[in-house]
């Protein structure tokens, strides 16, 4: 626990902007002094005076160093110029005609993905500027709220995920589909999903929204795209699978379902509890998690091709539809559990989230399977799919033994707060390779702060650190600025903030840089 304590001592020591304290001589995959890294937060700023929402996700143009912020609640991208980290500047925004969800830049173009302002339901826009004049470029029509949006490594193709989420009452719900934009030619393509109706996708991918199909019910979320240009891979949260899409071909190959984690084994332990009086009360219980991947990214190590996913959790709770409720809610079967009424007291499961859509196998009325959203994790797959390692409860207890206040708390509150719902939501997830060490960066939506992992192993990572600054609060995005494109010479990750609207700049050095 050297690396705990240290941490620790270091944090209660910290001003104001440090939250980075290194494990002692911790050296990487590729062993040495060379491998030697250190984080330490170098710039940060906030961007808007209201509530929550000025600031979500962001890109950096090396060319310019300014870093774009999409920032809905004004419907404007705001700019910053980054060229010394220490010292952003604000410049003038870019008012747009719609709601912007997200951002990126390639080669001095930046794509925003706008949702229809006056009906979410309907079609959206993908939206070019000039990184340098902020000038329009173009404007290209996307899917039903493209909430995520970048482009290909090698700039051919601009991608979004377009959600297509239904209105409050459930009674608009649009289809999910994927858009490909390509850049030289302006050509578009919208796909769907309704090859796949009918089909029983399998491995616990859920189709459940009232009189949905699936192509209606699939709502994708995040992309990422393969070092080749030539594979998009979307992650379909709240069906809990992965879309793979051939961007050459302009088709959706497959759908895929993630399966489930089970809390019954050892390596799998949680709290469950908001009320059971006892921070970091972790245990196993019969109960299954949806994996449910909010962001994805690609990595390729070794020679090897994964996937990485933050897996946050989310669950459908509108008006007009709501499958969330609580186990204690539940009407167990007696077979499967004999001690329903112990299992549902508050201070064991009683308290955690679950849902009224999967766990009724037989239609009884009984729930065989108790499930819970999210798995408190993150996850590396093949880029087909399976399961090759998930943190298990490294999380949680990670935090727990860093810092006991902050495990699982809500965006600054007290402890245990989110212990009944999805503990420290892992949100979002980006890569770099630094040296011989591929680095693998996880914010956390509720607890906050970073966590960084060497993953150059990808089926043993290895815990490095947790960067953190108690000002900056829910990561919503993540992204790494390269030492050839940073304006420090050093790796840059930058992290947006949706709750506190900050923005926090974090320089990796290497050895004795």
């Amino acid at each position: 626990m050297k690396i705990f304590n240290k941490f620790i001592l270091c944090s209660l020591a910290a001003s104001l902007i440090l939250s980075s304290c290194e494990p002692d001589d911790y050296t990487g995959g590729g062993g040495g002094d060379n491998d030697k890294l250190t984080f330490s937060k170098i710039g940060g700023f906030t961007n808007g005076t209201g509530d929550e929402g000025f600031a979500e996700i962001s890109a950096f143009d090396p060319n310019t160093g300014k870093l774009f912020i999409v920032n809905p609640n004004d419907s404007e991208l705001s700019v910053w110029d980054i060229s010394n980290p220490a010292q952003p500047v604000r410049g003038a925004g870019i008012t747009l005609t719609g709601i912007p969800n997200s951002v990126a830049v390639y080669d001095g173009v930046v794509a925003v993905a706008l949702e229809n302002a006056a009906n979410k339901q309907a079609n959206g826009t993908v939206v070019t500027y000039d990184s340098d004049t902020q000038t329009l470029l173009n404007t290209y029509p996307a899917g039903a709220l493209p909430d995520m949006v970048t482009f290909s490594p090698n700039g051919k193709y601009i991608v979004t995920a377009n959600e297509g989420e239904p209105n409050d009452l459930y009674t608009n719900d649009p289809e999910g589909s994927v858009t490909i934009i390509e850049v030289a030619t302006g050509q578009v393509s919208t796909l769907g999903f309704t090859a796949f109706n009918g089909r029983n996708i399998g491995n616990d991918f859920r189709v459940f929204g009232p009189n949905a199909t699936l192509a209606q019910d699939i709502e994708p979320e995040y992309v990422a795209i393969s070092n080749n240009s030539k594979k998009a891979y979307i992650t379909l949260q709240e069906n809990n699978g992965i879309a793979i899409v051939n961007l050459e071909t302009k088709t959706i190959e497959n759908v895929v379902g993630l399966g489930v984690k089970d809390y019954s084994l050892p390596a799998n332990q949680i709290d469950a509890s908001d009320k059971d009086d006892i921070v970091g009360n972790f245990k196993n219980w019969p109960v299954f998690g949806f994996y449910h991947p909010d962001a994805i990214a690609f990595a390729r190590i070794n020679g090897g091709r994964y996937l990485i996913t933050a897996n946050e959790g989310d669950a459908r709770d509108y008006d007009g539809f709501s499958e969330e409720t609580r186990v204690k809610d539940l009407t167990l079967d007696p077979d499967i559990f004999p001690n329903a009424a112990t299992l549902q007291l508050d201070e064991n499961l009683g308290r955690l989230k679950t849902t009224t859509a999967n766990g009724d196998i037989d239609g009884d009325g009984n729930h065989e399977v108790i499930y819970a959203y999210g798995a408190r994790s993150f996850s590396i797959w093949s880029t087909s799919g399976a399961l090759i390692y998930d943190s298990g409860d490294e999380i949680g207890k990670t935090i727990f033994d860093l810092d006991p206040d902050a495990f699982n708390n809500n965006e600054g509150s007290e402890a245990d707060k989110r212990s009944d719902d999805k503990g420290a939501e892992p949100e979002a997830v980006t890569t770099l390779k630094v040296g011989k060490q591929t680095l693998l960066f996880v914010g956390l939506e509720r607890t906050g702060g970073i966590l960084v992992y060497d993953i150059s192993n990808p089926s043993h990572p290895r815990f490095l650190e947790w960067l953190r600054d108690t000002e900056d609060i829910s990561p919503e995005g993540l992204i790494v600025v390269k030492d050839e494109d940073s304006p420090t010479g050093n790796d840059l990750v930058i992290a947006t903030n949706e709750v506190s609207n900050t923005v926090a700049i974090y320089e990796i050095r290497k050895g004795d840089d």
